[in-house]
């Protein structure tokens, strides 16, 4: 299979002047998420149990007038280390990694990556073109959105 541009896995990364602790506490309050991203408004648990693999989150997401729905089910959690929620209508994966500096607790590694583990959906295919600008010009503006989202929970983390 090919993989298109807009199938390529998305990434941003930082390091962070926090405890790897207080920077896991930030990330898994989705109530702030969306302060930080520009894309998400909401992230709704529809399960009972809390954040938990198996979990399902209705993520509601917008782009100047068009707002969306999403899925979310939680795929991996190791608190403090690594999240991850597999999108089914899109296709694709959104991992949170948390990485301590090996020199300094104080310190934390911080990657976010979006990669596309099979294909993007046929949804995706057809919505991202009709809607979003295109399923390239989307992936590229997922990448600078989770640049964003990225900074702002630095910026959280270190005030």
């Amino acid at each position: 299979m090919t993989t298109t541009k807009a199938a390529r896995e998305l990434r941003a990364e930082t390091v962070i002047d926090a405890p790897a602790a207080h920077v896991w506490a930030l990330l898994t309050d989705f109530g702030q998420l969306s302060d930080w991203s520009p894309e998400t408004v909401r992230m709704i648990p529809l399960k009972r149990g809390g954040l938990r693999v198996g979990q399902w989150y209705l993520g509601i997401n917008r782009r100047k007038a068009v707002v969306w729905p999403t899925r979310s089910v939680v795929a991996d959690v190791v608190p403090e280390r690594r999240l991850v929620w597999d999108t089914p209508s899109s296709g694709a994966q959104w991992v949170w990694e948390l990485t301590p500096d090996a020199g300094d607790a104080g310190r934390t590694q911080v990657v976010h990556r979006r990669p596309v583990p099979g294909a993007l959906s046929l949804g995706s295919r057809i919505v991202a073109p009709l809607l979003l600008g295109g399923n390239e010009a989307h992936a590229d503006e997922l990448e600078e959105g989770m640049a964003t989202t990225v900074a702002g929970l630095k910026a959280a983390a270190e005030r």
